[in-house]
C-alpha cells in the first residue's frame, strides 16, 4: 500500500467516526430541546430558586439583663449587621471581626452577621431580661445551702431548682417578689408574673398526737309545794289549786312526791336532787406530708327532720293524707382538722383546729307529727371548739387549756303574793336551781417522722387468744392469751415508772 492510500484510508476512518459521534449527539439535542419547549408555556417567566440566608433555626440564644453586654468574635470579617428590633437590643461593631451586642429594654430581638458576599457569618436570638443577680444573691445569702435558679421570661422569671422545705421555697418566693416589686414601678403586684417551679427535696412528714380531754358536772336541785283545796264562809266556797313548775329544767327530775292534807287541804311536796359527771377522752393521731392538711373525725351521724311531706292517697275528696318526714344527719363527736409546715431547725409552724361536740337534751326541738297525736324530739349539739396557729419544735407540747364554762340557771316559780310571805312563802312556790361546769383540754404535740418497717410496730391484739369454754364458763376468763409471746415482763422491784401498751 502506497502512501497516498495510506492517507485516504485514515481520512475515511475519521469520516466516519465524525458522522457516528453526530448520530448520537444530535438526537439526545432534539429530545432535550423538545422536552424543554414541552414545559414552558410561551411567554412564562424563567425559574427562580429562592433560599433563606438567614433565619432563627441557625441562631444561638443569648440572655442579657438589661443594660448589660456581651462580646461576640466572629471567625470572618464583619461586612453587614442586621438587628431586627434597634429598641430591645443594639450591636456594635468595634473591629472587622468583633462585635458588641448591648441590652436596652426587655423584650426580645435578633442578630445577624454577614461576610463582603452576602454569606451569614452568625446569628443571635437576643432575650433581654431584667438583671436578676440581685435577687439571686438575696436568695444565695439567705437560703445558702439551697439550690434555686432565676431564670427572666419577659417582664416575668421564672424560680427552679430545689430547696430543703416549704418555708425555704416560700421565703425564695417571697425575696423574688419583694425585689421584682422595688425593681421598677410598672411591676407592683408582680407576684402573678412569678412562677415557682421550686422543687422540695425528701418533704418531711408530721405526726400530730392530740390528747382531748372534758370533765364536766351537772348539779340539778328542785324543791316545791303543790297546795289544793277549798275554803268556804257559810254558802260562799273558793276552790284553788296552785301547781308550781320548775321552768329551769323543763320538767319534774322524778314523778314520786309526798302527799299529805288537813280538811279541805291537800299538799304535794316534791324535793329532788341530780348530781352528774361525764369524762370525754380522746387521742387521735394523725400523719400529713408538710404543708399538706389531714383531717380526722371520731364519732358519728344523728338524725334531724326537716319536715313532712304530705300528699292524698287520691283525688277523692276527703281522701286520707299520708305524710313522709324529710330526715337529713349531722355530724357530732371529735374532730381534728391540722396543717403543718416543717421549718428550718426542726421548728414546726402547726395551724390546728379541733372540736368536741355531742347530743344535748337542754334547747331540743319538739315537732308533732301531722294526722298523728304522736311528736318527734330533735336534739341540740353542744360544741366546744379550737382554732390557733402556733410554732413550736419537734416534740414539744402545747396545751390549750382553761376552757372552763360554768353555767348556773335559778328559777322561782309560785303565787304572786304568797310567796313572798317570811315563813309561809315557800308553800306557795318552787325553786329550780342547775348547776353545770365543764372544763376543757387539749394537748397538741407534733413530731417529725420517718416510715418504719412493719416488724417494728406493733398492734393492741398482737398475743390476743379467745377464752376456751371451761374457762369462760367457770373461771369467767375473757381471754386466754394477752401480750407479745415469747417476751417476759421485767421484775417488779427494780422497774420505777410508767407502764402499759403505750410508751411514750
Amino acid at each position: 500500500m502506497t502512501r497516498t492510500e495510506g492517507a485516504a484510508l485514515m481520512a475515511a476512518r475519521t469520516v466516519i467516526r465524525a458522522a457516528a459521534l453526530v448520530a448520537l449527539i444530535v438526537p439526545w439535542i432534539v429530545a432535550d430541546s423538545a422536552a424543554v419547549a414541552g414545559d414552558m408555556s410561551v411567554g412564562a417567566p424563567p425559574v427562580q430558586i429562592i433560599r433563606v440566608a438567614a433565619s432563627d433555626s441557625s441562631s444561638r440564644a443569648v440572655t442579657l439583663g438589661v443594660s448589660k453586654s456581651v462580646v461576640i468574635d466572629l471567625p470572618a470579617d464583619i461586612k453587614d449587621v442586621l438587628v431586627a428590633d434597634p429598641k430591645i437590643a443594639n450591636a456594635v461593631v468595634r473591629s472587622s471581626r468583633r462585635a458588641y451586642i448591648i441590652g436596652i429594654a426587655v423584650g426580645q430581638t435578633n442578630v445577624f452577621f454577614f461576610d463582603a458576599s452576602g454569606r451569614q457569618i452568625a446569628g443571635f436570638d437576643i432575650a433581654v431580661t431584667r438583671d436578676l443577680n440581685g435577687i439571686r444573691q438575696a436568695i444565695k445569702d439567705v437560703i445558702p445551702d439551697s439550690d434555686v435558679t432565676v431564670q427572666g421570661i419577659g417582664q416575668g422569671i421564672i424560680l427552679s431548682g430545689t430547696v430543703a422545705n416549704d418555708a425555704e421555697s416560700q421565703q425564695a418566693y417571697d425575696i423574688a417578689v419583694r425585689l421584682l416589686n422595688d425593681s421598677s414601678a410598672n411591676t407592683v403586684g408582680s407576684g402573678s408574673k412569678i412562677v415557682n417551679a421550686i422543687v422540695v427535696r425528701g418533704r418531711d412528714q408530721v405526726m400530730l398526737k392530740v390528747t382531748v380531754a372534758e370533765v364536766e358536772r351537772d348539779l340539778v336541785k328542785q324543791l316545791g309545794i303543790n297546795l289544793s283545796g277549798s275554803l268556804g264562809y257559810g254558802t260562799a266556797v273558793v276552790n284553788f289549786n296552785n301547781t308550781n313548775p320548775f321552768s329551769a329544767y323543763g320538767q319534774s327530775l322524778s314523778g314520786s312526791s309526798i302527799t299529805g292534807g288537813w280538811q279541805n287541804l291537800s299538799a304535794s311536796l316534791q324535793a329532788m336532787e341530780q348530781a352528774g359527771v361525764i369524762h370525754t377522752l380522746a387521742e387521735p393521731n394523725l400523719t400529713a406530708i408538710s404543708g399538706e392538711t389531714a383531717t380526722f373525725v371520731a364519732g358519728g351521724q344523728f338524725p334531724v327532720l326537716n319536715g313532712y311531706s304530705c300528699s292524698a292517697t287520691s283525688s277523692t275528696p276527703g281522701a286520707p293524707v299520708t305524710c313522709q318526714p324529710s330526715i337529713s344527719f349531722k355530724n357530732f363527736g371529735v374532730s381534728l382538722n391540722f396543717t403543718p409546715v416543717v421549718l428550718s431547725g426542726g421548728r414546726i409552724s402547726l395551724k390546728v383546729m379541733t372540736e368536741v361536740s355531742d347530743l344535748s337534751s337542754s334547747n331540743s326541738l319538739t315537732i308533732p307529727e301531722p294526722g298523728t297525736s304522736a311528736t318527734a324530739t330533735i336534739p341540740s349539739i353542744r360544741t366546744r371548739r379550737a382554732d390557733t396557729t402556733v410554732e413550736i419544735p419537734s416534740g414539744g407540747s402545747l396545751a390549750m387549756a382553761g376552757m372552763i364554762q360554768d353555767s348556773t340557771r335559778h328559777n322561782i316559780n309560785g303565787f304572786p303574793g304568797l310567796m313572798e310571805l317570811p315563813i309561809l312563802g315557800p308553800l306557795f312556790k318552787s325553786n329550780d336551781y342547775i348547776n353545770q361546769r365543764t372544763e376543757l383540754m387539749i394537748l397538741v404535740t407534733p413530731y417529725i417522722v420517718r416510715a418504719v418497717a412493719e416488724k417494728d410496730l406493733s398492734r393492741p391484739d398482737d398475743g390476743f387468744a379467745d377464752p376456751s369454754d371451761p374457762a369462760q364458763v367457770l373461771l369467767g376468763n375473757f381471754n386466754r392469751i394477752y401480750g407479745v409471746g415469747g417476751k417476759t415482763d421485767p421484775p417488779a422491784d427494780n422497774y420505777y415508772g410508767k407502764y402499759g401498751f403505750i410508751l411514750d
